[in-house]
């Protein structure tokens, strides 16, 4: 099976490191400066948020209090784009609104 690798990550990432702590696929990623991190053996593996019918990536708008332009809502990788972390669901600038892009699971 082949992976994507984030290359020259020298920060070690553990439950106690400071970023958020994502569930997924069954499995624990690093929310880490817009990327999804997943040690595998000596490094770590790039992750996306799949599109489906828990995250879909279509129009459903929902209100939102910022409009997401350095709102300080942490980017999260979804299907072949970025959405927002916001209350433990994706959001996605589109237009004039956001839509909503399901919910994940961040761990405390």
């Amino acid at each position: 099976m082949s992976h994507e690798i984030h290359a020259d990550h020298s920060h070690v990432h553990s439950e106690h490191c400071g970023h958020l702590r994502i569930e997924h696929d069954g499995h624990v990623d690093y929310l880490h400066d817009g990327h999804l991190h997943h040690p595998h053996e000596d490094h770590y593996d790039e992750h996306t948020i799949a599109v489906s019918d828990t995250n879909p990536d279509g129009c459903a708008p929902v209100e939102c209090a910022c409009t997401h332009d350095g709102c300080g809502h942490p980017l999260v990788p979804h299907g072949d784009h970025f959405d927002y972390l916001v209350n433990g669901r994706l959001h996605h600038r589109h237009g004039d609104h956001c839509d909503d892009h399901g919910p994940i699971t961040v761990l405390s």
